[in-house]
């Protein structure tokens, strides 16, 4: 058994890990990364980035079904939703190329396999070649999420399948029922109803998108319906069990036939088989407990991204990696500041959001000004065809303090880092609309709703 030494071990090489390892680099540390899988996690593998790629398939066979918008005719065109996910493919493996290049542009090695806990500061790697042992000064453990199921659904990623069984599978099914109306579930719907697939998206709440402003939710169901997308919301699904030509969804009174069932209703932490208990790390609701530099209940022991609680997304991971890093160098890191960081969902029309949803801040007690901006208004939206939705901003209304801002729109999850930024720097409304907005872009909307909440909105 091979003993190697490092100042930092970094056990997973996800967002969060690989992020976390080059800064360490960056900062003179030497680095050990532990992966069981390919660099990149399963954002780059089996996540984000695949989906988007298919997300941009869906994106292009949309516009060529309304080509005829544009006075471009085209007919008999072929989209091949096996073509689709290869190219997805291809997309990931260049991703996880490219994380691999970085390693080795900074001097970090790589140990392939799994890695476990023996002490706080020993790694134990079981790979194909046999064991070895890390002993590090500092471990940041950033081992991520899976997919949850349904108490008694098993995922046998055949007939019920996750999200990292849909990015594998080749084969569009006839019919889906996609149970959980998150990021997730939005977006698997809006792949497969762009191939022609009948989607039925199942939610327990009230509504889709449920984190997400009200009137974001309501625009988002109205235009999957008009898509064709049937949604059912408020509804408790009681079984999944085999039937027919493949599943039947019980819903306590409705039996739903479909070929497919997508498991969406969220992601549980990647704790167990670490070693964690062996040192005594202190979890809380199922999560890694950690402080604000992201240190575990035991010194010298880091935790960041999804086992280290919500919001579950890649860059808040990124985020807390650099502040993990940073910390173990001896800097003093600025806390992730979790009251904003946006949240951003790729289906089509997309939906971003940063801070209070209008509902929250008056049940806080604050006086709010909001103002919105549909995109039927918008130049440039309407050059592109793409009218759907709005910007929403809430704001103090004695301050102007930006309190929340949701969209729903076309490249909504661009246009949102203004309002991030905005938010990081304390802006006001008032010094949003003395910001000059090159014409005609998408983001005058975020000049346009934030002036409507000043009263002084020119376009609408």
């Amino acid at each position: 058994m091979a003993t190697h030494k490092f100042d930092v071990a970094v056990v997973g090489t996800g967002p969060g890990g690989y992020v976390a390892a080059i800064r360490c680099a960056q900062l003179g540390l030497s680095v050990a990364t532990v992966e069981d899988d390919r660099p990149g996690g399963v954002c780059l593998n089996w996540g984000c980035i695949p989906t988007k790629a298919l997300l941009r398939n869906a994106e292009v066979v949309n516009l060529l079904s309304h080509a005829a918008d544009f006075g471009i005719r085209v007919s008999g065109f072929e989209a091949s939703y096996a073509e689709a996910v290869q190219r997805s493919r291809r997309v990931a493996d260049r991703m996880a190329k490219g994380v691999e290049f970085l390693f080795r542009k900074n001097k970090i090695t790589l140990f392939p396999g799994r890695g476990t806990l023996r002490a706080k500061n020993v790694v134990e790697v079981q790979g194909t070649g046999g064991v070895e042992t890390l002993e590090a000064r500092a471990v940041i453990l950033a081992t991520g999420s899976e997919p949850k199921s349904l108490p008694g659904v098993a995922i046998d990623e055949k007939t019920v399948i996750s999200s990292n069984g849909a990015v594998r599978s080749e084969a569009a099914p006839r019919s889906i029922a996609v149970i959980g109306a998150g990021a997730v579930g939005v977006e698997f719907a809006d792949v497969y109803a762009s191939y022609g697939v009948q989607v039925t998206l199942l939610e327990a709440l009230p509504r889709v998108v449920p984190v997400e402003d009200e009137e974001v939710s309501k625009e988002l169901a109205r235009t999957f319906a008009r898509r064709g997308i049937t949604v059912k919301t408020g509804v408790k699904v009681a079984a999944v069990k085999p039937g027919g030509s493949g599943v039947v969804v019980d819903l306590g009174g409705e039996q739903l036939e479909v070929e497919r069932v997508l498991m969406a209703v969220g992601r549980a932490a990647k704790v167990t088989g670490l070693g964690l208990e062996t040192v005594g790390v202190q979890l809380e609701r199922g999560f890694v407990k950690v402080s604000p530099h992201m240190e575990t209940s035991v010194k010298g022991l880091y935790a960041i991204g999804d086992m280290a609680g919500a919001p579950l997304l890649a860059h808040k991971a990124m985020a807390e990696g650099v502040v993990a890093a940073e910390a173990i160098a001896g800097k003093s890191p600025r806390p992730v500041d979790y009251g904003n960081v946006p949240s951003c969902t790729y289906c089509r029309p997309q939906i971003a959001s940063i801070g209070s949803t209008e509902a929250r801040a008056r049940e806080k007690g604050r006086e709010v000004s909001v103002g919105r901006f549909p995109f039927t208004a918008s130049g440039k939206a309407v050059a592109l065809g793409e009218t759907e939705g709005f910007v929403k901003v809430v704001a103090d209304k004695a301050t102007g303090e930006i309190l929340g801002v949701h969209i729903i729109g076309p490249e909504a999850t661009e246009i949102i880092h203004e309002f991030t930024l905005g938010r990081t720097l304390e802006a006001t409304l008032e010094e949003i609309i003395h910001t000059i907005h090159a014409h005609p872009t998408l983001s005058e909307a975020a000049l346009e709703a934030t002036l409507a909440a000043l009263g002084q909105a020119i376009h609408i």
